[in-house]
């Protein structure tokens, strides 16, 4: 087993049912279903165009409760679109973390353990979509990132992860990434 660590930069939340942006809080507390309160929040959701083997609104298991960005790849991704910085709020990342600049390229079924005993399962890569771009583009006034955002962060968009065991997560925690 290959471990690994990094630092927890920001914690972020959803709390805002009628957008996906997430904002800065010092710590969550994470169940099963995620951070309460958070637009990701619950055991299962309804299908959407990323399950095309399911018709779309079909109950299914939420491997999508956990978005995780890098301080690296939004780097990249300022770097690619022209800008000064992406911030992990437009994209709606529930954690930024520093220190495992290839983090989108995580396998799926790695274990992300916090020091409060929290575990996250890694369920893939967070694939880009065109709503962050129109965030990004509010934001910042550059039109082009709406329609560039996609390309710009292939491979640099993060994961998605669910809970596997119940705890804290804070601004600062050294996070333990292992890999099977």
């Amino acid at each position: 087993m290959k471990t690994f660590e990094a630092r927890v930069k920001a914690v972020l939340a959803a709390r805002d049912p009628h957008t996906f942006v997430t904002a800065r809080e010092s710590s969550v507390t994470v169940d099963l279903a995620g951070i309460p309160g958070d637009r990701h929040y619950g055991l299962t959701r309804p299908a959407d165009s990323r399950q095309r083997f399911y018709p779309r609104g079909t109950d299914i298991a939420n491997r999508r409760q956990i978005s995780i960005v890098s301080v690296e790849e939004l780097a990249q991704i300022a770097e690619r679109l022209g800008l000064p910085e992406v911030l992990p709020e437009w994209l709606g990342a529930n954690l930024l973390l520093e220190g495992y600049p290839s983090l989108t390229l995580l396998p799926q079924g790695a274990r992300l353990l916090f020091p409060a005993g929290t575990g996250l399962i890694g369920e893939g890569e967070n694939l880009p979509c065109t709503g962050p771009g129109e965030m990004i583009a509010e934001a910042t006034g550059h039109a082009a990132a709406a329609t560039r955002f996609t390309a710009a962060a292939k491979k640099r968009r993060g994961i998605v992860c669910s809970v596997e065991r119940i705890g804290m997560i804070a601004e600062g925690d050294t996070v333990r990434i292992m890999i099977e």
